[in-house]
């Protein structure tokens, strides 16, 4: 490697510190990875996935996390640790890739962008796409030339990266299937006969399924295939779509950025600055719509499945913010600048320290009343990271919120919710966690319960402002009685 490509290198660790460094220990930074991360924490103590504890993430994310914990303790910042490295070799994949088309300062400019909006889309701290996401961009790299010498050996490895990747997130399945086509595609022009074509799809299936396969085999051995079965391809068809899932306007209004970045570059491509090499820009805007038919394969859509457009569409921008282009430097120091201002790290910081010290005062109210074998915490909505810091025992292998309070996850669970939330009230937790501000539709019986309960049996213990939220815990009456 050139020393221009370690100062290259040097940049993009100077954005990712930027990007990443700035919520560093912060473990309320989003929803989803609160439960990944104490699943994870749970596994190294011997709990499994789906049985112990639910989810319908793929087993391969969770024993990401557990990785993580296992090598820097249980706190976010162990897996944060994890998803800043994976983010810098998505970078460099980047770099390496634009280096293709344009300039080493282009190049880097590419692989900053990648690191920004990747933060900007909500893959600043623990986000799924932040792991899958680089596993795209090594399965690109590796098909991408269908003339290289040992272009079967690559594709082998790529699909084998692809199964691992469906471990990580399942809806990843059609960069997979775009990816495996390519490369049947590219054996093809080198006059692969139908049955070898045949053979090859074959191999490309098995190397993909194969991490599933193992991950069932293992559940299968410990007598709980069929938790696994059900949490990994079962629930996913039974949970109900939100009327607007995929039209709502803040999604909408989410793809804008992205805009800014294949709109002027496709202008520039075709009017302006052509690319090096037009195979590779239509192998770009190909993944691209793989990459949206990733997002959109859920039912309901986030705004931070997002993060999954971000590397394709960096690369369909290439002719835009490739400095010898007829605009020079301007389009990239505008798009710089861009995700800067709208992420604005600054304020990211700020706010993430504040709210850090808000987790740690709720939970330091809740502590003393929860206990390690009975009057368990119950999380009814709140932030799930509770169930660590407090040191609680669990009511529940149903832990995170949203599976118990969320409309939307009444047929798609395996059992009944309001009998769950009974049964969970019915052991009289020491302490009980709503909020006031919804994060989806929530099932009114449900809501009913807890208000019914926290009304008679509970008084409120502590308030607190979480990320436009108003956080309660409710302590049992008999264990704190109100003071005279």
């Amino acid at each position: 490697m050139a020393s221009a490509d370690w100062i290259a290198a040097g940049a993009l660790v100077f954005i990712l510190l930027v990007t990443r460094a700035i919520v560093f220990g912060d473990p309320v930074v989003d929803f989803d990875e609160q439960l990944y991360s104490f699943i994870g924490w749970r596994m190294t103590q011997g709990d499994l996935p789906y049985v112990d504890l639910w989810d319908r993430k793929p087993f391969g994310l969770f024993a990401l996390f557990a990785a993580a914990h296992a090598l820097f303790g249980p706190g976010a910042i162990a897996f944060q640790i994890v998803a800043s490295l994976s983010a810098f070799v998505g970078a460099l994949l980047v770099y390496g890739l634009a280096r293709e088309e344009v300039d080493r300062v282009s190049a880097t400019v590419a692989g900053a962008l990648y690191l920004l909006f990747l933060a900007l889309y909500g893959s600043q701290s623990g986000q799924s796409e932040a792991f899958h996401t680089p596993m795209m961009l090594a399965m690109l790299w590796l098909v991408r030339d269908s003339r290289h010498p040992r272009a079967a050996q690559r594709a082998t490895l790529a699909m084998l990266i692809g199964g691992l990747a469906l471990q990580i997130k399942y809806t990843v399945l059609p960069q997979c299937l775009f990816f495996g086509a390519w490369a049947l595609i590219g054996e093809w022009r080198r006059g692969a006969s139908l049955p070898r074509l045949a053979a090859r799809a074959a191999l490309f299936a098995a190397l993909g399924v194969l991490p599933t396969a193992l991950a069932g085999l293992f559940y299968l051995w410990r007598g709980h295939f069929d938790a696994f079965w059900f949490a990994n391809f079962v629930s996913f068809f039974d949970r109900v779509s939100p009327p607007n899932g995929r039209l709502r306007h803040d999604l909408v209004i989410g793809y804008i950025p992205l805009a800014l970045l294949v709109l002027p570059g496709l202008y520039a491509a075709f009017r302006l600055n052509p690319p090096r090499d037009w195979a590779a820009y239509r192998l770009h805007a190909a993944w691209l719509l793989a990459a949206l038919a990733t997002v959109l394969l859920p039912g309901t859509v986030y705004g931070y499945y997002y993060a999954a457009l971000v590397a394709p569409a960096i690369l369909l921008a290439l002719p835009m913010i490739d400095r010898k282009g007829p605009l020079r430097f301007v389009p990239a120091v505008l798009l710089l600048l861009f995700a800067t201002q709208l992420y604005h790290p600054l304020n990211r910081l700020a706010g993430s320290l504040a709210e850090r010290r808000v987790e740690a005062r709720l939970s330091a109210a809740v502590a003393p009343f929860v206990g390690a074998h009975r009057d368990c915490l119950y999380v009814f909505d709140g932030p799930t990271v509770l169930y660590r810091t407090t040191g609680t025992c669990l009511p529940t292998r149903f832990i995170y919120p949203d599976h118990l309070n969320n409309a939307l996850e009444t047929p798609a669970l395996g059992i009944d919710q309001a009998g769950e939330i009974a049964r969970i009230l019915a052991n009289r937790p020491g302490v009980i966690v709503t909020a006031n501000n919804p994060v989806t539709i929530q099932q009114p019986r449900n809501l009913a319960l807890i208000h019914e309960a926290t009304q008679r049996d509970y008084r409120p213990l502590i308030t607190i402002s979480q990320y436009r939220r108003s956080v309660t815990a409710w302590v049992r009456r008999d264990l704190a009685p109100a003071p005279r």
